[in-house]
């Protein structure tokens, strides 16, 4: 049997195929990541059965089963796009989660602290920036959607995946979104730029929130832009009840996709369990 091994240009024709499925960016760095991360570690050894399975074994003492899993499904990917079926791993089996990490929980009151420090220290970009997609509830990909025309228009068409939805704007953000693209003098296409006037990348929007972190004094562990889309989540659900609408809002396929994104902290259940009243 030819001797497999994971060479760059391997690993680089698997990242032309996942774009080619226009996977989102950020799906396709993850996946890239974890793929040179296993490279690393064979260290120029052939990929084997056995190896995958003393990988797996690796990120199960050191990572949470669904970081592991999420790992495993980016070689999963990568042996099925090269004709490597037999190396590829099982999941690891995951109890649904029934509670949302408290420590990592967004609410409104840090959300609103990192909206009015950002303002108080001039990072309108920022704070306008949070605004929008928590108000919306897109994906941190999906930034470049919110152009001039959108806000003009109160709407913006999203394209993820061989899908195509349509997010209605809040009026009050399409004011916000069109004063500041006036104030910079954008007069068309995206509203979030450099100062070069290229779009914003997801590193450098995650880097701005967790330098905020400290000034407003919010855990960092509770601040990436996809908390926002989680706190978007909650406060929808909490106003219609209707978890197909949020679903269709979210642009998830699948409703469980949806619940996990409405899972309590440990702390409210505690508080419902209270409520029942059933200890005497």
């Amino acid at each position: 049997m030819t001797k497999r091994n994971l060479t760059p240009e391997r690993i680089a024709a698997y990242a032309q195929h996942l774009r080619a499925e226009e996977r989102a960016p950020g799906t396709v760095e993850k996946y890239l990541r974890n793929i040179r991360a296993f490279a690393a570690w064979l260290d120029g050894g052939a990929v084997t059965k056995q190896a995958v399975t003393k990988w797996k074994e690796l990120l199960q003492e050191g990572k949470a089963a669904a970081t592991a899993n999420g790992a495993l499904a980016a070689l999963n990917g990568l042996f099925r796009f090269l004709g490597w079926e037999d190396c590829r791993a099982r999941f690891l089996k995951v109890q649904r989660q029934m509670f949302r990490d408290a420590n990592r929980e967004l609410k409104r009151a840090d959300y609103e602290r990192l909206i009015a420090t950002a303002r108080a220290r001039g990072q309108d970009r920022l704070a306008l920036l949070m605004e929008t997609i928590c108000a919306t509830g897109i994906r941190v990909s999906e930034v470049q959607a919110i152009t001039v025309e959108a806000a003009r228009q109160g709407k913006a068409e999203i394209a993820l995946k061989g899908k195509i939805r349509t997010i209605i704007l809040p009026a009050k953000l399409c004011r916000k979104l069109l004063k500041y693209a006036k104030k910079q003098k954008t007069v068309s296409g995206e509203v979030f730029l450099t100062r070069n006037g290229a779009p914003l990348s997801r590193r450098q929007i995650w880097a701005e929130m967790k330098a905020l972190c400290s000034h407003a004094d919010v855990e960092p562990s509770k601040v990436f832009p996809h908390n926002l889309r989680h706190l978007f989540a909650t406060a929808f659900y909490q106003a219609c009840k209707d978890i197909a609408k949020l679903a269709d809002v979210l642009g998830h396929s699948s409703i469980e996709t949806t619940r996990i994104y409405l899972l309590t902290s440990g702390a409210e259940h505690r508080k419902e369990l209270d409520r029942l009243g059933l200890v005497s």
